[in-house]
């Protein structure tokens, strides 16, 4: 990209913060929406054309990243031109190309005008801007909402219009509309469609409530924010993810104690969110030091990280958070160098990513994904 139109995006960038009234830095040596990964690389999932294993961040090729969302072994990406990217395992067609031919590095998902996209562990779902919603990929429990449970290796759409904000997990979907309505269908044996009861559904069905402000779906739970601020998550709970102080199973939505919930990441086994005073809190299993309490004692009510200015959160078996300072933080599990401190030793409290300036990050079970401004 000429000098001239990375400086021209800055300048616009940095005027619309300070008419927010944010202070921001400007380092004109970093190119605008670079995108970096590390971890687990059997499949070509970190999109830098190998199939390496790497312990701290690699780039991977292209610019202009916008939107970044990590599956069970594949990758997604969004450019700031409305087009949409995925690379690593093609089983049953998750990285949208029509074909099923693993790819470890970018390759287009067809269409055009994408806004928003999610990951599930085995399918894919990307929003346009427009509203419509549409999805590709494993569908043997109806998590694609196209009314089937017949895999897709190219977009199909979901019923529906004015989605808003979607959240992709293990086996199931779940995604918001305009109106503050949430709906989900798929896996459904332990209630993580919300819906009091466990019939999976292969086409939307609502979840109980309004004014749902905000969504993440884990391995086989989910957690939703409403706009007073409250939390409250449902599905499965042997290791207290459900953040309820219990580990009892819910098949509708239970409110997780504390208010002035800001963002929310329900991951794996367990789930991250953050207050809007900028602490971080988790629960949940706990067996590699996830959690970030600098134990490895599981938690069925949230407790809090150390550190402050938490600013946006993601993770898999193990757990990422960026701070508002740029700072990338990372612990938890870390055999296939997921945390990205160049080491493979488990973390139990955060340990600081190289580099600087992280914009927006996202991880999957054994793989990380960040993007600097």
């Amino acid at each position: 990209m000429p000098a001239t139109t990375k400086g021209a995006w800055k300048l616009q960038e940095v005027r619309d913060a300070l008419l927010a009234g944010e202070w921001v830095s400007y380092n004109p040596a970093v190119d605008p929406g670079e995108l970096w990964a590390w971890g687990i690389n059997v499949y070509g999932n970190l999109g830098d054309n190998t199939t390496t294993y790497r312990s701290s961040p690699v780039q991977i090729p292209g610019t202009t990243w916008n939107d970044i969302a990590g599956g069970r072994f594949h990758s997604l990406a969004r450019k700031s031109d409305g087009t949409l990217w995925a690379w690593g395992l093609n089983s049953r067609g998750r990285l949208g190309d029509n074909t099923t031919t693993y790819r470890s590095s970018p390759i287009q998902v067809p269409g055009t005008q994408w806004n928003d996209i999610a990951s599930g562990g085995y399918h894919s779902l990307a929003r346009k801007s427009d509203g419509t919603l549409w999805s590709w990929g494993y569908n043997a429990y109806g998590q694609l909402g196209d009314n089937t449970t017949t895999p897709r290796s190219s977009p199909v759409q979901v019923p529906g219009t004015q989605w808003n904000d979607i959240a992709g997990g293990f086996y199931h979907s779940l995604a918001r509309k305009s109106d503050g309505t949430l709906w989900a269908w798929g896996y459904n044996s332990s209630g993580n469609l919300g819906d009091n009861t466990e019939t999976f559904i292969s086409s939307p069905i609502q979840v109980p409530g309004t004014q749902w402000n905000d969504i993440s779906s884990g391995g086989f739970h989910s957690l939703a924010r409403k706009s007073d601020g409250t939390l409250w998550a449902w599905g499965r709970n042997p290791y207290g993810q459900l953040g309820d102080n219990t580990r009892t199973y819910r098949s509708s939505p239970v409110q997780v104690p504390g208010t002035q919930w800001n963002d929310i990441a329900s991951i794996y086994f367990h789930s991250l969110a953050r207050k809007s005073d900028g602490t971080l809190w988790s629960w949940g299993i706990n067996n590699a030091g996830q959690l970030g309490d600098n134990t490895t004692t599981y938690r069925s009510s949230p407790v809090q990280i150390p550190g402050t200015s938490w600013n946006d959160i993601a993770g898999g078996r193990h757990s990422l958070a960026r701070k508002s300072d740029g700072t990338l933080w990372s612990w938890g599990y870390n055999a296939y160098g997921s945390l990205g401190d160049n080491t493979t030793t488990n973390r139990s409290s955060p340990v600081q990513v190289p580099g600087t300036q992280w914009s927006d990050i996202a991880g999957n079970s054994l793989q990380s994904l960040a993007r600097k401004a």
